[in-house]
């Protein structure tokens, strides 16, 4: 389900100041230039976290059009990263390295964590690998954390305008319903 705003305030202006991608760029500089589609990936060896990476970039000139700007957060190093961006053709993507998830779990974020063998168990999650995710984008090794659930934020300036919480991993957002 997508949500609109919540916490605007000052508390969203010093986070966003604080993080910075691998680029260096503060997330709160890039917001102010333009929207920005924050996307939170699960870990790299999930079939899901790769469909969004693959989402997205199918969605790359509609997102140019609009002038929203893809940012990623993720909990792998950078180097472990890389080579899944660069696999989908957006291998110049700004991207976040949180390992130790503490932007997911942050107040202003909200991101929770679930037994990755309870989401196993529920039928959206085997429909969506039926529907072709788990032959597409494979499915890995677990190497971060498999219990951090994603998210997508669109930000505008220092607010969060739009917001899409997964409830599960197989979960699938409207990403031109968030950037509208």
């Amino acid at each position: 389900m997508i949500s609109t705003g919540e916490n605007s305030g000052d508390e969203t202006t010093r986070l966003l100041a604080s993080i910075h991608t691998e680029s260096g760029a503060s997330l709160l500089k890039l917001a102010e230039a333009s929207p920005i589609l924050l996307v939170f990936l699960r870990h790299f060896g999930c079939s899901f976290c790769r469909q969004a990476i693959s989402d997205v970039a199918d969605l790359s000139p509609e997102l140019k059009r609009r002038y929203v700007r893809p940012v990623f957060v993720h909990l792998g190093t950078p180097e472990r990263a890389k080579p899944f961006f660069d696999y989908y053709g957006i291998g110049d993507v700004e991207r976040i390295s949180d390992p130790q998830a503490t932007i997911y779990q942050n107040p202003v974020f909200q991101l929770s964590r679930m037994s990755p063998w309870l989401s196993l168990v529920q039928p959206s999650v085997w429909i969506g690998w039926l529907k072709g995710t788990i032959f597409k984008h494979g499915i890995g090794k677990i190497e971060e954390d498999g219990h951090q659930m994603p998210g997508i934020f669109l930000l505008k300036d220092a607010k969060i305008v739009r917001h899409f919480r997964h409830r599960t991993m197989a979960d699938e957002p409207n990403y031109l319903k968030l950037i509208s």
